[in-house]
């Protein structure tokens, strides 16, 4: 039996690119899964580079869902042609577990709600959007069986609207002239909630004058707090508001609902290229550092060739520092009167962990960072997954 799986596995992987995967001295020979479990666990039992899966993982095409793994399957590594490669040892049959039961590639918890809620819109589609402008009775705030006002609506009754409420505005980091320290510095101050009530402000001065007239904006985090569904069409449109998580206000935008957000079906994988200039754009629960298990805002998305399951190296930008042991302490060295960059240096960058990329939209994408060995800062580069 064995020898026959061997040659159907030898079969459909003779097509397969060059093997760079490596496993670890210490992998198991086989392995039960369990509930908790993530793909990126499993694979660095067996791997020293986790996003090398794809190579060792032999998809089962008799099974419905032959990239998927649950609890209680069995994991054999074998050889073919001295090559190691992980098969199922359940074999085929006939799942009855949902999506939600299958190993995940990263933990669940940490990313649930940046799966299920938030949007992202381009710069057309915000401004295109329609948008509460008042409630009934002249309340400040909608709540389930109020009704609402809305303009910009052009659908007839009866659709139905998830309404969202404007988080953040992401535009693109720039390569110059601003440096790193003068990112983290200004990244609050370009990141901030803009919605259609804003106006006005010194930030909003800056950011209209020079940065955004010299940056692009990359979308429009929308977070979803409700549903409604058109009663009266018109300029504005009546809307009853079926459900809410919060109080719908002023400024809220209705958004089409969406019946499946987001792909779950994707494991670890190195990325064929990293787009240029990639960058850590913004941080969720954090304001200038943030760690391992964390969620970050990269600055590239679906159109640079991002996908879900890319996994990248991050890496802190070298420091400048002054070489003290040539030139000393004294900054009036005569050496450096008409160069006073002469004494100073640029340290290499520093590798800071990897993050997996779980949510792409068109210009943005969400990652999460895992085995972190220093702290991720704003405007850290991204490159290709390194081992370490």
């Amino acid at each position: 039996m064995l020898k026959k799986l061997l040659s159907v596995v030898a079969g459909a992987l003779l097509a397969l690119p060059v093997f760079s995967a490596e496993l670890r001295p210490d992998h198991p020979d086989s392995y039960t899964v369990r509930r908790g479990d993530t793909l990126w666990d499993i694979s660095a039992k067996f791997l020293k580079s986790p996003w090398y899966w794809p190579e060792i993982w032999h998809a089962n095409p008799q099974v419905q869902n032959p990239h998927l793994i649950y609890p209680g399957d069995v994991l054999s590594l074998v050889y073919i042609d001295g090559k190691p490669y992980l098969v199922n040892e359940g074999g085929p049959k006939v799942r009855r577990e949902s999506l939600e039961d299958a190993t995940p590639p990263i933990p669940l918890s940490d990313i649930r709600q940046f799966l299920e809620r938030p949007r992202m819109l381009t710069e057309q589609e915000w401004k295109a959007a329609p948008y509460v402008v008042s409630m009934e009775d002249r309340h400040l705030v909608g709540a389930p069986t109020k009704v609402t006002y809305v303009r910009q609506m052009t659908a007839p009754a009866g659709t139905r609207f998830a309404v969202a409420r404007p988080t953040m505005v992401y535009r693109d980091v720039p390569t110059s002239p601003f440096s790193n320290k003068e990112i983290e510095r200004q990244a609050d101050e370009w990141r901030n909630e803009t919605s259609k009530t804003v106006t006005g402000s010194i930030r909003s001065f800056w950011k209209d004058v020079w940065y955004g007239r010299n940056t692009k904006v990359l979308g429009y985090e929308m977070m979803e707090i409700g549903t409604v569904e058109i009663v009266q069409a018109g300029d504005p449109a009546s809307a009853y508001i079926r459900y809410a998580d919060e109080e719908i206000k002023t400024g809220d935008i209705l958004v089409p609902i969406v019946d499946k957000p987001f792909d779950f079906e994707f494991y670890p994988q190195a990325p064929k290229s990293v787009p240029e200039n990639m960058r850590v754009l913004a941080f969720t629960d954090a304001l200038a550092y943030t760690g391992t298990n964390q969620v970050v805002v990269l600055n590239r998305g679906a159109k640079s060739n991002v996908a879900n399951g890319n996994v990248f190296s991050i890496y802190n930008p070298g420091r400048r520092v002054r070489d003290e042991v040539m030139y000393g302490r004294d900054t009036a060295d005569v050496r450096t009167v008409f160069n006073k960059d002469k004494a100073n240096v640029t340290l290499p960058d520093e590798f800071v962990g990897h993050v997996m990329v779980f949510r792409t939209f068109d210009e943005v994408s969400y990652g999460l960072l895992i085995d972190g060995v220093r702290p991720v800062s704003l405007g850290d580069h991204l490159r290709m997954p390194v081992d370490r």
